[in-house]
Parts: structure tokens; sequence; C-alpha cells
């Protein structure tokens, strides 16, 4: 009789809001966090972009637990701050402060500017301890609005304005942000990738 047990997906994040996303769209895994797994070590992310600071997160854990690992890093990109915050997104009140800090800086920034075209990315690593690496990155657009709209998600979740849903993601339900979130899009591109490359090896 074939086993139905899931594979095991480790997770390199503390954060719960990822870890519920993650599993909430990568059904085809057990998803669990490297807390979960005895990995507690707080990972410096000293990349420039959002991969290097995934593969970062990714190595790590994997070397440290010996198994398959996912890490992410994500963050809101705005076009008019040249990218900004980027890969400071958590941070980008100066410190890893609360998400109303860092989204009340957001607003201070974009005061006076009428571009407001944004987009949320998040890069995907995808770590074995052979060696092997599968990457993926996923976007998701909108704008920045003036004031918050909504109380929903997190981060800046309630300044962004979605493009795909005419409204923010912090007045989208969870199944309406999860179909079209950068996370959600970049885990199906990894998905794909994965697939394609368990499929060669057999």
């Amino acid at each position: 009789m074939q086993s139905t047990e899931k594979r095991r997906l480790v997770v390199a994040s503390g954060n719960a809001h990822k870890i519920h996303e993650i599993s909430q769209i990568f059904t085809d895994f057990d998803v669990v966090s490297q807390k979960q797994m005895g990995f507690d070590e707080d990972v410096e992310e000293t990349g420039e972009t959002f991969m290097e600071n995934a593969l970062i997160k990714a190595r790590a854990a994997c070397k440290a637990l010996g198994c398959m690992v996912l890490a992410d890093d994500s963050g809101l990109c705005v076009d008019a701050l040249d990218g900004a915050p980027g890969v400071y997104s958590a941070r980008y009140c100066g410190h890893h402060g609360s998400d109303e800090e860092n989204r009340a800086t957001l607003l201070k920034n974009m005061q006076g500017i009428t571009d407001r075209h944004a987009h949320f990315t998040c890069a995907l690593a995808l770590v074995y301890p052979d060696g092997k690496e599968i990457c993926a990155e996923g976007n998701t657009y909108g704008t920045i609005l003036e004031k918050e709209d909504g109380e929903g998600g997190f981060g800046y979740d309630p300044l962004f304005r979605s493009d795909d849903l005419n409204k923010t993601f912090g007045r989208a339900s969870e199944e309406e942000k999860n179909a079209v979130s950068h996370r959600f899009r970049g885990l199906q591109n990894l998905l794909t990738k994965w697939r394609e490359e368990e499929n060669g090896n057999k």
C-alpha cells in the first residue's frame, strides 16, 4: 500500500504569517518551521538582493539540519523611491520595528510624490543537502495609497492597492490575497521548477 504521508518541507523563517501563507499555498508538502526542527539561529541577512538573502538563510538552515530547506526574502519596492524599501522593508524605520512604524516611514517618504506605482517581490531558494539549489521569483503590482485602508494582512498590506484586486491587501481576504500575491506566484514558479527537476531525475 502506497504511503500518503506528505514530504516534509522545512522553511527557514520564524515569521508565523509567512509559514502560514506558504502552508496554505504549498499544499503538496508538510510545511514546518526551522524552529520546529530544532534550528533557531538568527541568520544575518547580508545580501544586497532578495535572492541573495533567501540563499543565505536556506543554506544556513540546510547545513545545520541536513535536510531540504526553503527560504524566501520578500519586500516592497516603490518605483519613485528607486526600489526602496526593498531588502530593508522589515526595518525601513531604521530598526526592526513594528509594521506601523514602517508604514509611517513610507508615508512620510512618499509625501508629495504623485507616481505611486510599486510592487512586492518574493525571492525563493530551495536548497538540498547535496548542494543542489532551485530558485524562483514572483511579483505582484499595485500602488501606494496616501493613507491606510483596511486592517487585514500584515506589513505594508493596508497601504498597497493591488492592481489585480482593485483594493488593498489590507481589505482582501486571505484567499483573495493568496491568489495574486508575490509569494503565491513565486511558489508556483518554484513548484514548476521543482517538478521539472524531480521528473528529470526519474
